[in-house]
């Protein structure tokens, strides 16, 4: 289930010996409880020279820990299920040359900041976060972006962290298409385009970002929807393979505007 985590406390930056050191203060307001404080902006390595080719795809289960994410009746709980499909996307990714990275591999709870924080540290990066729904037609599957951020004056030539998928959008709407068009070929009912929502993984994350979420919990036979896990994996792997040159090919590619 796509987690709608309230905003969290931020804080300044002092400049000492020419260089930034990030002030953190304040508790993650989030529903796990992992987080003690995130950092106000992204390093620049990320913002500014993510340029070249597309190499790496952040994979993220979602929930995990004590964050069991959706349960259903039956006791389908979301966070074992995305860790079962994660390991058919990292193969299907793997066979396109693309080097994965999850954010977590077993049963524990990464805060949503270090989650973001493993694709704000490297280049030629996109960041695919996957969720199973409670609600929504069984057997299909939805792709999300973050919706549009207001308009905000920035003259420190930096990313503030909650807003570091501003500029980024564009990229992250062409990467949710392809992968939600792939998907609507592999599963009747499924929408043709992505659609937007906020989703805290995505807000904090400065590279092109999607969520892919299955539905759902509430089936009465839980192996439906592993039988489901090949061709989403096959669905993500190509649309992100169909993205590379339009990422290695825009002026945006990891650059503030």
């Amino acid at each position: 289930m796509l987690l709608d985590v309230q905003s969290s406390l931020r804080n300044g930056i002092f400049v000492i010996g020419g260089l930034l050191s990030f002030v953190l203060a304040g508790a993650a307001l989030k529903s796990s409880s992992q987080a003690p404080a995130q950092p106000t902006m992204v390093p620049p390595v990320a913002g500014q020279t993510q340029r070249g080719g597309l190499s790496v795809v952040v994979l993220d289960p979602a929930h995990g820990g004590t964050d069991p994410g959706a349960r259903g009746t039956g006791g389908v709980r979301e966070s074992d299920l995305v860790l079962e499909f994660s390991d058919p996307v990292r193969r299907a990714l793997e066979a396109q040359g693309l080097r994965v990275r999850q954010t977590r591999q077993g049963n524990d709870d990464p805060s949503l900041d270090d989650r973001s924080a493993m694709a704000n540290e490297q280049r030629g990066t996109v960041f695919v976060t996957v969720h199973v729904s409670s609600t929504g037609l069984a057997g299909t599957v939805r792709v999300y972006t973050m919706t549009d951020f207001p308009p905000m004056t920035d003259t420190t030539g930096m990313l503030a962290w909650d807003r570091a998928q501003a500029p980024f959008l564009e990229l992250s709407r062409k990467l949710g298409d392809l992968v939600q068009g792939q998907l609507s070929q592999q599963f009747k009912g499924s929408p043709g385009t992505a659609q937007t929502a906020a989703v805290r993984q995505l807000r904090t994350t400065a590279a092109p970002a999607i969520a892919v979420e299955v539905s759902s919990v509430a089936v009465d036979d839980r192996a439906a929807l592993e039988r489901m896990a090949p061709g989403v994996a096959g669905a993500i792997a190509r649309g992100v393979a169909a993205f590379r040159p339009i990422y290695e090919a825009s002026p945006a590619a990891g650059a503030l505007p």
